[in-house]
């Protein structure tokens, strides 16, 4: 293929994707100051991910060569970086989740985080958008609790600073949830075209 830069322009239609403009949205558990965080996380999660995708493979081994063959799927975590306001709204919220999946002293879960109830585990979205402020690619994660809510580091000579912690998240697993770009992700194989089957001769 030949450097041309008009053939790499031509491809840019729309000047790319940007990581600045994006937002994420969270439900979270029946808990003391739910709503107030849910409204507030949405303009104070400066930093997240859009999920990869892993498919772990498998090594077997036939007369000392290694043949690989497609293993299961994983969801590493997913982590969220916060800015803090004084009101603490959105820190103490993660707080309070984490001490009702266990309790600092007492070891146990709160009732309201049984499942029956209501359950510790909620949906999150992670939206990707435009330039023209359109939603171009939204997941779903399915069934997400925190796991580590990082500390906040304190200095005299952080001048100029705004503090900020990070959220780990676990889930279950992550879907398509809307926007032009991207299929449904449980129906990829009817949408794949793998071409015509392949003719073997014995």
């Amino acid at each position: 293929m030949p450097l041309n830069v008009q053939d790499f322009r031509a491809q840019m239609n729309y000047d790319g994707a940007r990581p600045n403009l994006f937002r994420v949205e969270m439900a979270f558990p029946i808990l003391t100051g739910a709503h107030a965080a849910q409204s507030k996380l949405t303009f104070m999660a400066r930093a997240a991910q859009l999920p990869g995708d892993t498919v772990n493979q498998i090594p077997v081994f036939y007369m000392g060569r290694e043949l690989k063959f497609a293993g299961n799927r994983t969801f590493p975590e997913w982590t969220v970086t916060i800015i803090n306001d004084e009101d603490f709204i959105v820190k103490d919220a993660f707080e309070k989740w984490l001490s009702g999946i266990n309790s600092h002293v007492s070891n146990l879960r709160d009732p309201a985080f049984i499942k029956a109830d209501g359950g510790y585990q909620v949906d999150a979205y992670i939206t990707q958008m435009g330039k023209r402020g359109d939603d171009l690619k939204r997941y779903r994660m399915i069934g997400c609790f925190p796991i580590d809510v990082s500390p906040i580091e304190m200095d005299w000579g952080a001048n100029d600073t705004i503090e900020e912690f990070a959220v780990t998240f676990a889930y279950q697993w992550w879907e398509w949830a809307g926007g032009p770009n991207g299929p449904t992700t449980d129906s990829l194989g009817s949408e794949l075209d793998v071409g015509p089957s392949p003719i073997v001769v014995l």
